[in-house]
């Protein structure tokens, strides 16, 4: 079928908003009309080059909900009419990863960035007679996606969308990397350093896992003011301040876990985020750097003397088919909040202004909405 969608061609240019061409579902695979669409920071590496994909054209987009319109064969467990939310990595179940219970980091998703359908390694999408390579092999920049089951997660059909696709990667991952691997205790003192989509989700987790102080970092006042609304005990521009403030408040003792969700990470700073972290602390990298950046400053004697550990996490250590029913299921009766995480909404022709609004610091998430005129 022929829709259109928000591509890139060559890096640092702004997303072009094109006809595309997707096929029909094969073995294993559906195809979704999408209704909401997360504009992660992660599709902006795509533009920058800071996260490459095999070749160009790239369709943009790896958070997004809607509803099943066509099964493949042997489709298991959904069907046309379902609503459902699309997961960033998918999750067999049977790999050796899944097995050991391991589900975020699937076989499969070693084929994320190449772009080819995981049924039987040829592309479901191209764009003036080439093909495109759809990020995460989704591409929620488009208002039909044709995917693998296991990238599909049903839920229940009263979830807005524009609140369901944001558990496709950030609020999912922000969370689990709270409450999973960095394992907060009730009573820890936190630092939450980067206050977007993922910062927001991180700090609701520390809040759920009854953290004592959280301290939150971004250099965007308003950021900082939204951060002490979602349950942040103090609030500051750098992580110099945050460590000089830490210290003080905890009598020496900082925090004992910190979780780093900026926007992009640098081998640069990871003494300075090792600076906040407390004695046998935690620190947790979410945050992605770019993928040919290989180097990293810390102090080697320290973080062997003082027992610290360096933690990285893809989508928060979970497993998205548990996860994203669940982290809905709390949104549903209060205990999370989703709705003041989407700050705006835009048509998908609105594309490059949504992301500019992301890099200057308006948004902690704007989520590209799907209309009956995109179908």
């Amino acid at each position: 079928m022929k829709t259109k969608g928000a591509l890139i061609w060559e890096f640092d240019q702004p997303w072009a908003i094109e006809e595309i061409e997707i096929g029909d579902p094969r073995r294993h695979e559906v195809k979704v009309r999408m209704e909401a669409a997360g504009m992660c920071h992660s599709d902006h590496h795509l533009a920058t080059g800071g996260i490459p994909m095999m070749g160009f054209p790239v369709l943009g987009g790896h958070e997004g909900s809607g509803v099943v319109v066509e099964l493949g064969p042997d489709v298991e467990d959904l069907a046309v009419g379902d609503h459902v939310v699309l997961s960033f990595i998918p999750s067999c179940g049977k790999c050796p990863s899944c097995q050991v219970g391991l589900r975020n980091l699937c076989d499969l998703g070693a084929l994320l960035l190449g772009g080819a359908a995981v049924s039987d390694g040829t592309h479901r999408v191209t764009a003036r007679g080439q093909d495109a390579y759809p990020m995460s092999l989704l591409g929620t920049f488009a208002p039909y996606a044709v995917v693998h089951q296991t990238s599909v997660v049903k839920i229940d059909p009263d979830i807005p969308f524009e609140v369901a696709c944001l558990v496709g990667c950030g609020v999912t991952t922000g969370y689990g990397s709270a409450t999973r691997a960095a394992d907060i205790r009730p009573g820890e003192d936190v630092a939450i350093i980067g206050i977007g989509g993922l910062g927001v989700a991180a700090l609701q987790g520390a809040v759920h896992c009854g953290a004592r102080y959280i301290f939150a970092v971004d250099p965007v006042e308003w950021k900082r003011e939204q951060a002490l609304k979602f349950g942040a005990t103090h609030a500051y521009a750098s992580v110099e301040e945050a460590t000089a403030a830490c210290a003080e408040i905890t009598a020496g003792g900082m925090a004992k876990k910190v979780v780093v969700t900026v926007g992009e990470s640098h081998g640069t700073d990871i003494d300075t985020w090792l600076g906040i972290t407390a004695k046998a602390g935690t620190c947790v990298v979410t945050a992605m750097g770019p993928l040919a950046e290989n180097a990293a400053t810390l102090n080697l004697s320290m973080l062997t003397l003082l027992q610290k550990r360096l933690q990285g996490t893809i989508f928060g250590g979970g497993n998205p088919h548990y996860d994203i029913p669940h982290l809905l299921s709390m949104y549903k009766v209060g205990r999370l909040n989703l709705d003041d995480m989407v700050t705006r909404t835009y048509r998908l022709d609105q594309i490059n202004d949504g992301y500019r609004d992301m890099l200057e610091g308006r948004n902690i998430r704007g989520v590209i909405r799907f209309t009956d005129e995109d179908h």
